[in-house]
């Protein structure tokens, strides 16, 4: 390579200086001659370079291009919030499986209802023959909810809850699929001290709820109610606005009618004190009661009730749990309108406010962090007008409870409540009901 280099590089080179070469080759050096040197020198340097760049020499090639950088990574899909900048969001639910074995005095509770899936007083059984103990399981209680919250600059709060659960109607059965629909339990928006959605009424103390493995428990006496509301809160007080609705017992008996036909929201206050040992809860309630029969002229009047609840600790691991609620037109608050009604109507479809009472207390103990239990008593009473019911009407429920939780690890409960339940008719024919109930719960 150097061989091939050097000839032609030296030819370029005296062509370009022996013109001023010449003239000096028989003098000795001078300073002159020492910088045409190094000029030649630099030329020689140069004229490499060039050759070197030149194609087709074989002196050095061009360099390779770099490897083409591979095609950047497809970027994962990714869920976009349409929300406010800052809102936190949150998911959570939990896995519930109950099995329960049931005896019932006077006949079976009809498949397929409710009564057969937790513990509803106003389907006890009265009057029939005996059956033997049968046994349900279902996991219709497990529940999926989503939760998002927001600070404004402003100051402004906003949030939302949406939670379901499975307990409603559905095409399967318990033969195949034992398929069940979904149901909306909340539904709300809240923006600052306003809530507006379907949540818990007003009228109802969730705070003062039994630890029950049943999936209500205490219900003969249980104030439980959801609807659609838009609900102002200040600091220990609330008031509301709330879904109306009228709960109609028909002259003479029957199945209850519930009408539709309301006007007027029902309005509820309360007011909650809280402290060291606890809470002390006081609600009242207005509403209206309508009724438009088929036959016969409309008519309405008012319901009025009150009700008191709270928690009182006992102590390090005991708590007593409690509510008692009357009035006048207000069965449909009382274990899920499962118990009496609102008001009875006369032959030509005028209505009267019907009057009771409700009542449960319970005691909760800490036996250790991981073991927990229940035993509570729950009764409500019906003032019946058997001239225009009937004496086939519910006159009185109770029930008493008893139940062990154990929590092996955090968000885990597996437990077992043994349940005696009494239904009496305005006749006095009574049935009974005993039943041990299971649960296993994953709250995640």
């Amino acid at each position: 390579m150097q061989r091939r280099r050097r000839p032609l590089a030296t030819a370029m080179l005296l062509a370009l200086i022996a013109p001023g070469l010449a003239p000096g080759l028989a003098l000795a050096q001078t300073d002159r001659e020492q910088a045409l040197e190094a000029r030649v020198a630099e030329l020689e340097r140069v004229v490499e370079q060039l050759l070197a760049r030149q194609p087709g020499t074989g002196i050095a090639s061009t360099p390779a291009p770099p490897p083409a950088a591979a095609p950047p990574a497809a970027a994962p899909a990714t869920i976009t919030p349409q929300a406010n900048p800052g809102t936190r969001f949150t998911v959570g639910g939990m896995v519930r499986v109950d099995a329960m074995a049931t005896h019932t005095t006077d006949g079976d509770i009809a498949k397929s209802t409710a009564g057969r899936d937790f513990y509803v007083p106003g389907s006890i059984p009265v009057g029939g023959e005996g059956v033997d103990t049968y046994l349900d399981s279902h996991a219709k209680f497990s529940r999926l909810w989503f939760d998002a919250s927001t600070e404004l600059d402003s100051g402004d709060k906003l949030g939302a809850r949406f939670e379901m659960d499975f307990f409603g109607g559905a095409l399967g059965n318990t033969a195949a699929t034992n398929t069940y629909g979904t149901t909306v339990r909340h539904a709300y928006l809240t923006w600052n001290r306003l809530l507006i959605g379907q949540t818990w009424s007003n009228f109802m103390d969730t705070a003062a709820l039994i630890d029950s493995v049943d999936f209500v428990g205490p219900t003969d006496a249980l104030v439980f109610v959801r609807q659609p509301q838009i609900r102002y809160t200040h600091g220990p007080f609330a008031v509301s606005l709330e879904n109306p609705e009228t709960t109609v017992q028909p002259a003479g008996g029957g199945a209850r009618v519930i009408t539709g036909d309301n006007s007027v929201p029902d309005l509820i206050a309360r007011y909650t004190h809280k402290g060291d040992r606890g809470h002390f809860s006081v609600a009242g309630m207005a509403r209206q009661l309508k009724y438009e029969p088929v036959a016969g002229s409309p008519d309405s009047t008012t319901g009025f009730a009150a009700t008191v609840s709270g928690l009182v600790k006992l102590g390090e691991r005991t708590d007593l749990r409690y509510q008692a609620t009357g009035g006048e037109g207000f069965g449909r608050y009382i274990g899920l309108a499962t118990v009496q009604q609102d008001a009875m109507a006369d032959a030509s479809g005028n209505l009267n406010a019907l009057g009771g009472w409700a009542a449960y207390a319970g005691l909760r103990h800490m036996f250790s962090p991981a073991l927990r239990g229940n035993v509570f008593y729950a009764r409500s009473q019906w003032d019946n007008d058997t001239d225009l019911t009937g004496f086939g009407v519910t006159r009185r429920v109770h029930s008493a409870h008893a139940n062990l939780i154990w929590s092996p690890v955090p968000k885990l409960d597996l437990g077992i409540e043994a349940i005696w339940g009494e239904r009496t008719l305005e006749s006095g024919t009574d049935g009974e009901l005993i039943r041990l109930h299971t649960m296993a719960r994953y709250t995640f």
